[in-house]
């Protein structure tokens, strides 16, 4: 037996890739608390009722399960933190007000969302609480591309969609619930055929509707579109305006920005604006978010949220990396305070100092200088 395998998609993060993902972990979350983000950290582990609320079926598959062997209930292993920040902010802090809330840690999917991702992403976001106008995912958005050109991405393209317009449409019609989850699947596949067979003994207004969403993909033309063949509704108009608002805001500091009507991504706690960031070299989202308003009521606390998340592992292999840096080798002696002072400056200084051991061998230390006495002083040289 081979106890070294890992499972599949599951893997080890070795050091050079390991501190960057670090590296871009720290800069984001000092980003995010000098705009106002307190970070949490909520367990790994939840009883499952927890994890579940307000996220849907969707989640329910993603995640790993486990008996508690305390309490003899079910538990899981968190595939998203977002319903973990919910449940903070409605019980926990409990604040009256905006509150502004930021995390970093792993999550666990029981089957990666692609061929080319992990089934343990480490999942970096922020999430804005108390407040319902478009300026709140304005903030949000401006966070997620700063977080990006961080990382070292500064061509993002933006795709923008509005769960709002499938909703008015499906409310209008009165259409059942087990439809409704018919439509949106088929509508996530992008489905022509299915939607059609769905929609055939749906009325003449709401079958070209609905069949219209998949084709409203593109620039800001299909807005114009939108609003000539999609019916006449205050919830369609409202959604469409404040698409066209965001990307006249983000047009300046995006590279191209482009509208999804279909795009229904987390459509089961989503009730608003939704986004995600693609960059050259991965034809996955490497950041998603959206408006989530109604996740609250799970907890007894309806509030207005917004929030985006991103995958480090998955941005770190877009971005290039610098080698792992080499340190400077330090003889081992005992009792030498003017060498242990020196070593003790060099670290504080950020430099790595790796004193070898008896008997070590020279090339296994990751040096490319060393400390040496010189006139009766330690310095730097060169290898």
């Amino acid at each position: 037996m081979r106890n070294w395998l890992l499972p599949e998609y599951i893997e080890d993060v070795l050091p050079a890739e390991a501190l960057h993902i670090e590296t871009m972990r720290r800069c984001m979350i000092d980003l995010l608390m000098v705009h106002g983000y307190q970070q949490v950290s909520p367990p790994l582990l939840e009883y499952v009722e927890s994890l579940l609320s307000g996220s849907g079926s969707d989640m329910n598959l993603q995640m790993f399960k486990v008996i508690d062997q305390l309490s003899g209930r079910m538990m899981g292993l968190r595939a998203d933190m977002t319903p973990q920040v919910a449940r903070i902010d409605a019980h926990l802090l409990n604040c009256e007000g905006v509150t502004r809330l930021c995390y970093a840690n792993n999550v666990l999917h029981t089957v990666p969302s692609s061929l080319t991702q992990t089934r343990e992403p480490f999942q970096i976001g922020a999430e804005l609480y108390g407040h319902a106008g478009i300026e709140s995912d304005l903030e949000i958005q401006h966070l997620m591309l700063k977080c990006l050109a961080m990382a070292g991405l500064s061509q993002v393209h933006l795709d923008l969609g509005h769960v709002a317009v499938f909703r008015a449409i499906i409310k209008n019609a009165k259409i059942s619930l087990e439809m409704e989850t018919e439509l949106f699947a088929v509508l996530q596949a992008k489905d022509i055929a299915a939607l059609k067979e769905i929609c055939a003994n749906l009325k003449k207004s709401t079958r070209e509707s609905l069949l219209l969403l998949p084709e409203l993909y593109g620039d800001k033309k299909i807005l114009d579109e939108a609003r000539k063949r999609l019916p006449t509704h205050v919830g369609i108009l409202s959604a469409l305006n404040q698409l066209e608002m965001v990307s006249k805001e983000l047009k300046p500091i995006v590279s191209t920005i482009a509208f999804d009507l279909a795009d229904l991504r987390g459509y089961h706690y989503h009730s608003g604006m939704v986004f995600a960031a693609y960059a050259r070299g991965c034809s996955n989202a490497i950041a998603l978010g959206g408006r989530y308003d109604e996740i609250g009521k799970a907890f007894g606390r309806a509030r207005p949220a917004t929030g985006f998340s991103m995958d480090l592992r998955e941005l770190s292999r877009l971005v290039e990396r610098s080698p792992y840096p080499m340190g400077i080798r330090a003889p081992y002696k005992k009792k030498n305070k003017n060498l242990d002072i020196k070593i003790e400056q060099l670290r504080n200084d950020g430099q790595i100092v790796i004193i070898e051991l008896p008997e070590q061998l020279e090339n296994t230390l990751n040096c490319d200088r060393q400390l040496v006495k010189r006139e009766g002083e330690w310095i730097v040289e060169e290898i």
